[in-house]
């Protein structure tokens, strides 16, 4: 089953970790059609939201208010190694099934990216 996937990440607030967007994009696209594609770019049925918080950014903020307020699937990934702290209202959202939080290391991106959508795909 292919499902439709809304990435969300930095554009205004800092375009810092793009190569990181661009790697998360590729490994999304193996699960479905990433509606949002273009927040990589350097220069329907089942929705699911995918979020790179860790640049801070309120509009990724709205974006994952609103999908929770439609009950969307959401993961968000936050890279603590950037040595900034996680929105407690992100963090605080998370219930283990609709709306998740994972701390990842650059390396554990694509690995946490295959784990979730074999999960999201199995309760399908």
């Amino acid at each position: 089953m292919a499902l439709n996937i809304y990435f969300c990440g930095s554009i205004r607030g800092g375009r810092e970790d793009v190569a990181i967007y661009q790697k998360i994009v590729q490994k999304l696209k193996k699960f479905g059609k990433v509606l949002t594609e273009h927040v990589s770019h350097a220069g329907l049925s089942e929705r699911v939201i995918v979020a790179e918080v860790t640049q801070p950014s309120l509009g990724v903020g709205y974006e994952l208010g609103r999908a929770a307020a439609m009950h969307k699937r959401i993961l968000c990934l936050f890279r603590p190694s950037s040595g900034r702290v996680l929105s407690a209202m992100i963090r605080g959202a998370e219930n283990g099934s609709l709306f998740q939080v994972r701390d990842y290391s650059e390396e554990q991106a694509e690995t946490i990216v295959e784990d979730y959508f074999r999960m999201v795909v199995s309760s399908t």
